[in-house]
């Protein structure tokens, strides 16, 4: 392919999966074309209160929707494609396409999001080339990685070879047979590769990252060493990982009972496409569980990062309506916590505990291996493809930089190579590689309903109610701006030592003070019309400083209700009442402040 402008280069810019683990989404962009490299998301962190799904800002894409051409799905994790359905809502993408495993999975979360007829889902085998735009011929390979259908690719653009890995590691025992094509990544290498960009999850890990099938031994040990049930966690999408475990059910003569919606569909799609081969009769419905004998029960069920909505997670706190914890059952956690999720796990596996289980976990056990390729993969791939330029993603800064003195020990030149953020403009062509700007860049918050995104004020608002509470005022004005009666305060979450009535008097004492102030202004200027805002304004100014003072500097969510009276004129009976000219008809507001969050204005 040659390019229209030689000058031209070629603009890469993560919008997620740089400084974190997950959100992985990439845009390249040329000849104002782009096409979108996987899109996918995060789990919250503890202080993202009600907030179940994390999304890169994806502004940027927004903005530029009339240049978007297509997409490229390396593989199925959540992490790489759970965002697709949220950002369809948002901007068309022509076309996708992906392996057969990705698009299947993708194709349920888009109906079921009522965004299918938003983009075009093509089925990518490996060795298959695909355009995209005019820019862009994009060559899947298959590579090894905890999920089946996982794929490197190698993208011609006008500037050069461009390979992306994906997520991977060099598995030389792959579970399902599927060997990395590693002669394909040769041959990129010896045309020349003007940029590697590549995964750097395990940068700080030494060696090899074991083979998925060492783990099946390790297993088969724990399962043998079961008296009673079988409770076995791991992540949903890691195919290999449960086609192991059901043939391990057939071995020890289990019974297998699938627990977690995510669970049930991947396993459905996996048998579909032969990925997972195992009789029906291996499988019965949760309500039989009651029936068969402890021995012959394993319950597979998603929950192993401790997500709060999850069936382990609801089986430890005793909340999962078919199922309980007994005395004899083993709990096996074939996986290890992501970052950021450690606490979660570990309360998991005490909640468990205490119930009477027997809980294995744990690195020492070797009941799980890293679908990420440690740093002798990570020279591998440096080793075959040769970059002239190196771009490290997919990590946390440790590992990114850690990734690229790894290159460096592979001969690539410091200077070749570029440590970015999340929003980060990369330009690489032959004349180097460098940082040329920067999106807009962030995240975006889906909460648990899924039905919109929760804002930063939303957000913000939660959190204060979390830490110091809310206090709400009402109160009912006359028409010149006077209280008619002492205002009603409530606390709710507030930690607080203050006399309720004394708290009260306050309150009342300042709201008049403001007020009065307010009308001496209004009768110097000769105005007789209150502004509502203006005053609503200036009472929560005097009432937040009350309450730091009051809360020893404790700062509640405020919510202030100004309510106008309503003045029936004393008339004929023909005559109609009127409100007070000053007050609207009946409304409520909210507004968004800095603090208070949330103000609700009622005038009548």
């Amino acid at each position: 392919m040659t390019s229209k402008n030689p000058n031209n280069a070629l603009k890469i810019v993560p919008l997620g999966g740089l400084h974190e683990i997950g959100k992985n989404t990439c845009v390249f962009e040329i000849n104002d074309e782009i096409m979108l490299l996987d899109a996918g998301l995060a789990f919250p962190t503890d202080g993202m209160h009600g907030v179940n799904i994390v999304l890169p800002d994806v502004t940027y894409l927004r903005e530029n929707r009339h240049k978007i051409k297509g997409m490229i799905v390396t593989h199925g994790h959540e992490d790489h494609i759970g965002g697709i359905a949220f950002h369809l809502k948002q901007f068309d993408i022509p076309v996708i396409y992906g392996p057969r495993l990705a698009m299947a999975l993708l194709e349920g979360k888009l109906e079921e999001a009522g965004v299918v007829d938003r983009t075009e889902l093509r089925r990518v085998r490996p060795r298959e080339t695909v355009r995209v735009g005019n820019s862009f011929l994009v060559e899947y390979i298959r590579n090894t990685h905890s999920i089946a259908d996982s794929c490197s690719v190698i993208i011609h653009t006008p500037v050069g070879i461009v390979v992306h890995t994906g997520d991977f590691k060099f598995d030389h025992t792959p579970v399902d047979g599927e060997f990395f094509d590693i002669q394909k990544l040769a041959e990129a290498g010896e045309r020349g590769v003007l940029c590697l960009v590549s995964d750097s999850t395990n940068a700080e890990v030494p060696g090899h990252t074991p083979s998925e099938r060492s783990v099946f031994p390790n297993l088969d040990r724990e399962f043998s060493q079961a008296d009673g049930r079988l409770i076995v966690t791991t992540f949903s999408s890691s195919v290999h990982r449960v086609n192991m475990i059901l043939e391990l059910a057939q071995k020890h003569n289990r019974k297998v009972f699938v627990v977690g919606r995510s669970m049930l569909n991947v396993i459905a799609h996996a048998r579909d496409l032969g990925y997972i081969k195992c009789p029906d009769s291996l499988f019965l419905p949760l309500r039989s569980l009651s029936q068969t004998a402890d021995e012959n029960a394993l319950i597979l069920t998603t929950g192993s990062q401790g997500e709060p909505l999850a069936a382990l997670t609801r089986i430890a706190n005793d909340s999962h309506r078919q199922i309980r914890v007994k005395k004899g059952d083993t709990v096996v956690f074939s996986a290890n916590p992501i970052p950021g999720n450690t606490i979660a796990v570990v309360n998991t596996i005490d909640k468990l505990m205490m119930r009477g289980a027997n809980v294995v976990y744990g690195k020492n056990k070797g009941i799980h291996v890293s679908g990420h390729g440690a740093q002798e993969d990570q020279k591998l791939m440096l080793a075959l493809t040769r970059p002239k330029y190196f771009l490290p993603v997919h990590g946390e800064h440790r590992m990114l930089v850690k990734h690229a003195q790894t290159a460096q020990s592979m001969g690539v030149p410091a200077d070749h190579m570029v440590i970015i953020q999340n929003g980060d403009m990369v330009e690489v062509d032959p004349s180097g590689i460098r940082i040329a700007g920067q999106v807009p860049s962030g995240i975006e918050l889906v909460d648990s309903s899924r039905v919109g995104l929760v804002g930063r004020d939303i957000l913000k608002d939660r959190q204060q109610l979390a830490e110091d509470g809310v206090v709400t005022i009402a109160a009912t004005l006359n028409d010149k701006g006077k209280l008619l009666a002492d205002p009603v305060v409530q606390l709710r979450g507030v930690a607080h030592s203050i006399d309720p009535d004394r708290l009260q008097k306050s309150v009342k004492q300042v709201m008049t003070q403001t007020l009065d102030a307010r009308g001496a202004e209004l009768q110097a200027n000769g105005s007789k019309a209150l502004d509502w805002q203006d005053l609503k304004g200036a009472l929560e100014q005097d009432l937040r400083r009350l309450l730091r003072r009051e809360l020893n500097k404790r700062d509640p969510l405020l919510i202030l209700l100004l309510q106008g009276e309503a003045i029936t004129p004393k008339a004929s009976s023909k005559a109609k009442p009127t409100k007070t000219e000053e007050a609207p008809e009946p409304e409520v507001k909210v507004q968004r402040r800095t603090r208070p969050r949330a103000t609700a204005v009622s005038a009548s």
